[in-house]
């Protein structure tokens, strides 16, 4: 027989590749996926904030009815500041916005506030005016609610709009079991427990932040 291996010969034997090359290479392999992913990520990053700030930007303003211009101050104890505390990142710090209309006039303040709602966190912003206690607006920034059902909360028009001008602390209410009392909040038949929970981020959020939002609007020029 010519060429190749003889019938029945012994193959060559296979080299083993050594523990230690074989960390190597998968240490090198990781190494430069790693960063790939920081590449990308620092790529990305600053046009994914910059996104983020427009979203926000156009949510403050919804949710105040078109302000002239708002201010960012800080959560900082019990009182707001318009400076984070010190050693906090202003970007991770709690913040509220505080609008005002052409004149300098104070006119409401905007909250961002979550909570687990069923599937996932809901994260809404409300427009709030400390002198009369009511909302000004309500937004669902974040929701993974059930589609058709709990992202009612961001897509039921009906539900959003009665924000608008409700008394706070608000009251959830079964649709047509309400008494007509303005701080009544009809909720979605068949997502209860996704607009109770909207209901509950903005009375939590007005009752730990309201003594200093309503001292910061009674000093606001």
């Amino acid at each position: 027989m010519t060429g190749g291996h003889a019938h029945g010969a012994t193959p060559p034997a296979r080299k083993d590749v050594s523990a230690g090359r074989l960390i190597a290479v998968l240490g090198g392999s990781g190494a430069v996926a790693g960063a790939l992913i920081l590449i990308a990520f620092t790529a990305t990053d600053p046009a994914i904030q910059a996104n983020r700030a427009r979203r926000l930007d156009a949510a403050i303003s919804e949710v105040l009815k078109g302000p002239a211009r708002y201010d960012t101050l800080y959560v900082v104890g019990d009182a707001l500041a318009p400076q984070p505390p010190a050693g906090v990142d202003p970007a991770s710090a709690e913040r509220v916005f505080l609008g005002h209309d052409e004149d300098g006039t104070a006119t409401g303040f905007a909250i961002v506030a979550e909570a687990p709602g069923f599937a996932d966190i809901i994260r809404v912003i409300f427009g709030y005016d400390p002198a009369t206690r009511t909302l000004i607006g309500m937004k669902v920034l974040e929701n993974k609610e059930t589609p058709g059902l709990g992202d009612k909360i961001e897509k039921d028009s009906a539900f959003v709009t009665q924000f608008g001008g409700a008394l706070t602390p608000l009251i959830g209410v079964k649709q047509g079991a309400g008494k007509g009392d303005s701080a009544e909040v009809d909720m979605i038949t068949g997502a209860t427990i996704s607009a109770r929970t909207v209901i509950k981020i903005i009375n939590q959020a007005l009752e730990r932040l309201g003594p200093a939002l309503a001292a910061q609007g009674a000093t606001a020029p």
